[in-house]
């Protein structure tokens, strides 16, 4: 189950809204949703949380670049929105590696032979020395890639994303379940939340 709010700064303080994500797929998409939620280019804050799972947060500041935090990116891996937050540029992937990555996989079939290979009785007979070894190299090369592409275990981002408003890269990394209450109360966001949730 997931839960995502928006806080706004403004002179009165902060402003909170629910926020649907149906629409959004990309992290630019996300970052235009919180700069039309701005007041006078101040900060917005959108919070991503999928229950007992991880969390993520999203600061925009004006027109600046987006700062990012997630507190579990293998967690957040395996989420539709997780992977909105888990840019290349987060994860220090070249951008582009996660689709030449996919279409290298697509290059072999279920099989395990490529594309264009003889699949029938006789070519498995007169190649399975060969075909071995070929599987034995390619596997080889994916587990490879997939090593050094993996996605970390545990929090990434920036840890000082709150660090203004009172919460410290050892308060965030604190932070589990139920994270949003606490980042709130910081804030001083508490009642405008409740609102919303």
């Amino acid at each position: 189950m997931y839960f995502a709010a928006l806080l706004a700064r403004t002179e009165d303080g902060w402003e909170a809204s629910d926020t649907e994500l149906d629409d959004v797929e990309t992290l630019s998409d996300l970052t235009d949703l919180a700069q039309e939620a701005s007041v006078d280019e101040d900060t917005v804050l959108v919070y991503i949380e999928q229950e007992d799972a991880w969390f993520g947060i999203l600061r925009v500041d004006g027109e600046e670049d987006p700062r990012i935090y997630v507190s579990d990116a293998s967690a957040a891996a395996r989420s539709s929105y997780g992977e909105i937050l888990l840019t290349d540029e987060l994860l220090g992937r070249e951008p582009g590696a996660e689709d030449e990555i996919a279409a290298l996989e697509e290059l072999v079939d279920l099989d395990g032979t490529e594309d264009g290979e003889p699949t029938g009785p006789t070519a498995e007979a007169t190649s399975s020395s060969s075909a071995t070894t070929a599987k034995t190299d390619t596997n080889a090369t994916t587990d490879s890639d997939f090593d050094s592409d993996a996605v970390p275990a545990g929090p990434i981002g920036e840890l000082g994303i709150l660090a203004d408003f009172g919460i410290s890269e050892k308060d965030l990394l604190t932070l589990r379940t139920d994270a949003l209450t606490e980042i709130a109360d910081a804030l001083g966001a508490s009642e405008v939340l409740e609102a919303v949730r």
